[in-house]
């Protein structure tokens, strides 16, 4: 199973998010779930680089099934909304594949307001 974990501030926002384990719904290559999840959050990854310049702290298994994305503090406060609108998006998307196949991927989201 894939685990999500979203981690918040206070204030409720995501401040980092990791990802972890194998779907296991199909053999390797033909695994839509892990391919979903996969997409998403790589996706929102390279979106906050493109489109807010932000670079986040990113930490991968050397076997793959391991992601971690941690978040450096954003002075700019509309920069950091678009961070934020960005990270939300994945989040509902992984929610989105949790529904549908919950299974195989499980989404915690830590101290949800």
């Amino acid at each position: 199973m894939i685990h999500v974990e979203i981690e918040r501030t206070d204030e409720g926002n995501i401040k980092s998010f990791t990802m972890s384990g194998h779907a296991h719904f199909a053999k390797r290559g033909q695994d839509i779930v892990c391919a979903g999840a996969s997409a998403v959050s790589i996706g929102a990854i390279n979106a906050i680089e493109a489109l807010t310049k932000i670079k986040p702290h990113i930490t991968q298994g050397d076997k793959g099934g391991y992601l971690r994305c941690e978040l450096p503090d954003i002075e700019d406060v509309r920069v950091a909304a678009n961070v934020q609108l960005l990270l939300e998006a994945m989040l509902v998307s992984l929610q989105t594949i949790e529904r549908d196949y919950g299974k195989y991927i499980r989404v915690v989201d830590k101290h949800r307001r």
